[in-house]
């Protein structure tokens, strides 16, 4: 088959396999952007390129212009209905996809390719405003090694040069550039983030700024990287790794929201930190998100030295513990903060404003309340404080037959204000938000201050290029009482009914798709290492490239020398090697010209020589013409240098003459020529 398909491409006419090559590179370079565009769009583009290709294989003519013009109308029209406008970005990259389409149907002349080729560079740019993982760099970067065969092929006007030659030349041309794009890259300076528009990037899924019952449970199924992080000394046991998300207070049966508090400020609770033991230094790299916070270890205090820092970002500790960023995660983003796993956090002593962590909403889970008042009345509790109630509670979670699952099914009274009612009393079926949600309603009746905390608990068991790895199925939700003396206390109710999720860091997984299911059937083992391997090198993308920043380009100053490197600094070391370049970059010409042409530079030496002898002749003259010169000028006296000029002459038409007879030919000459015979 792909025999028979060299063989019929080898006999097309040159333009009709130029012209298909050019569709192909444009179809290559188009269709990661049908993935976002409008569906109008991927088709008109389909229909116009396959059109185009027809059009080629017949050698008929191309449409009139304004068959070309009614098409361009019609896109525009149907832009401007999808998008309500023809600026901005998803209208014009929509535009520029179908202009790309429909230059093809133009193609009349080498200035028409030549718009293509320049459009198609421009379109492979845009690809960046939407994705730039590591697949999306190697996708296109296959798309410009393909626009410069196609302009190489332009340029390429005699004969039938092979697909092969063009594109080993555009190989080697942009291989050229390599050493001019890296320098550019590590020294040009960083304005903002690597071709990024935060205000166009689009957040993944991820933690919510609320909690219904289910909602970690739908997080949990997804599989991707939430954060990476490394540790610069002992790394925490598993069961230590909590990552603090938003705190969540506020309660209306249905879901819980972050606290409007109702007491003034100088009643509300305040961030009291008692840090205890050696801090644990860590670099962290969060993926996008829809929130504005970090998920940082617990707990991450404002200390100088300790708090995190994103240059041109504000971040707020809050006084629930929650790092807070002025604006969503969009983008990724690296820090390094420092945290301590023994501490003590909140007021120790009672405040007004911790009236708000025991409020409930009226008329909703009467049953459990009622459960809650039966508790307290036992004796062994009748003097128990917040440590001894939530044990209570506890030891009732492992002993009341609850079964921990990613798939409890729907709690339709979550409608009616009863869904821990249900969960509680009846079902007894949950993931880690039913079980925290259940416990603080419960702490609560019991006049308890209680709040839930969501976030990441523990991360994958194996390292991946010396990072650990945390996914979004470890997002997690816990508890957290207060207690006098004490503050807040973390309490995971998760850990009652199943250890192993806390002690080990590992979630409940979700049912593989069908690819992963098969190479699991196959081998889970190599599954799991063709997964860690891609992340690893994606991974090594995200932190050399895409985190690349100015901080890291002063660093790599103050190594080549730089006490304190400033704008100045980076902006004369870029001048400087751009300047080397091109001039390395001229010398390699010069020197590359002189080698590989002896015979024009031969020439010119001669015409040098005879010029000083009193002998005009010009450049074009061949040596014959040059000889009958030189007898003219010179007469008898001449007779020599004119046999020597004769002798090149039948060298030359003569057959190949190398550089090694050039040579000796020229150091004979230049004897003569200095004794002027």
């Amino acid at each position: 088959m792909i025999g028979t398909l060299r063989e019929r491409l080898a006999h097309l006419p040159r333009d009709t396999r130029d012209t298909l090559f050019q569709l192909t590179v444009i179809g290559w370079t188009v269709a990661p952007h049908l993935l976002h565009l409008p569906l109008w769009c991927g088709f008109m583009t389909v229909a116009l390129l396959l059109w185009r290709a027809r059009l080629a294989l017949r050698a008929s003519a191309l449409p009139n212009r304004w068959v070309v013009s009614a098409i361009l109308v019609l896109a525009g029209a149907l832009t401007l209905w999808g998008e309500r406008t023809l600026l901005g970005k998803e209208a014009g990259i929509t535009l520029l996809v179908v202009l790309m389409s429909l230059k093809t149907l133009e193609l009349r002349a080498r200035r028409d390719a030549l718009v293509v080729f320049f459009l198609g560079f421009f379109l492979v740019l845009t690809h960046f405003l939407y994705s730039q993982s590591l697949l999306t760099g190697v996708w296109l970067l296959v798309a410009v090694w393909g626009l410069l065969t196609a302009l190489v092929l332009a340029h390429m006007p005699v004969g039938r040069p092979p697909l092969k030659r063009a594109g080993a030349v555009a190989a080697r041309a942009a291989t050229l550039g390599v050493p001019v794009m890296v320098v550019l890259f590590v020294l040009f300076p960083r304005i903002g983030p690597l071709w990024g528009l935060p205000q166009d990037a689009v957040g993944r899924t991820g933690l919510s700024g609320t909690l219904r019952l289910g909602g970690v449970a739908s997080i949990a199924e997804d599989d991707s990287v939430a954060l990476r992080l490394r540790f610069f000394g002992p790394v925490p046991r598993p069961e230590q790794l909590y990552f603090r998300g938003p705190v969540l207070s506020s309660f209306d049966g249905r879901e819980w929201t972050r606290l409007v508090p109702s007491f003034q400020v100088q009643h509300r609770p305040r961030l009291e930190l008692q840090l205890q033991g050696e801090a644990l230094n860590y670099e962290m790299t969060v993926e996008p998100s829809q929130l504005p916070l970090l998920p940082l270890l617990e707990m991450t205090p404002n200390l100088p030295g300790s708090a995190p820092r994103i240059e041109g970002w504000l971040l707020t500790h809050r006084p629930d513990g929650q790092w807070q960023t002025d604006r969503p995660i969009i983008e990724r983003q690296r820090v390094q903060a420092a945290a301590w796993l023994n501490h003590r956090h909140g007021p120790l002593e009672p405040v007004l404003g911790l009236r708000d962590l025991v409020d409930l909403p009226p008329n909703t889970n009467p049953r459990t309340l009622q459960w809650a008042a039966e508790l307290r009345q036992r004796p062994e509790l009748a003097t128990a404080d917040a440590t001894g109630l939530a044990n209570a509670v506890l030891q009732h979670i492992r002993t009341g037959e609850f079964t921990y699952t990613l798939e409890p099914g729907p709690y339709p009274s979550t409608l009616t204000g009863h869904a821990i009612d249900e969960f509680w009393l009846d079902r007894k079926l949950g993931f880690c938000e039913h079980f925290a949600s259940a416990f603080v309603v419960i702490m609560r009746a019991l006049d308890v201050p209680a709040r839930i905390v969501t976030g990441y608990q523990g991360a994958d068991p194996d390292l991946q290029d010396g990072y650990m790895v945390v996914r979004q199925r470890n997002a997690h939700a816990w508890a957290e009482i207060w207690q006098p003396g004490r503050g807040w206390l973390r309490v995971d109710p998760t850990a009652a009914v199943a250890p192993e999720r806390v002690q080990r860091g590992r979630s409940l997984a979700p049912a593989p798709g069908l690819m992963a299911g098969a190479m699991n059937s196959i081998s889970p083992a190599f599954a799991a290492q063709l997964r860690g391997a891609w992340e690893t090198v994606n991974n090594r993308w995200n932190q050399w490239v895409l985190n690349y920043s100015r901080g890291q380009q002063f660093d790599l100053l103050k190594r080549l020398g730089f006490s304190s490197p400033s704008w100045q600094d980076l902006a004369s070391t870029l001048i400087l090697l751009l300047c080397s370049a091109a001039l390395a970059g001229a010398a390699w010409a010069w020197w590359d010209r002189r080698r590989q042409d002896p015979w024009q530079r031969l020439q010119t030496r001669v015409m040098r020589r005879l010029s000083k002898l009193g002998v005009h002749v010009q450049a074009h003259h061949a040596p014959r013409e040059r000889a009958a010169r030189v007898r003219q000028a010179l007469g008898a006296r001449g007779e020599t240098l004119a046999g020597e000029l004769d002798a090149l002459d039948r060298q030359r038409y003569g057959g190949a003459v190398s550089a090694v007879a050039l040579s000796a030919w020229w150091r004979r000459f230049r004897r003569l020529a200095a004794a002027g015979t």
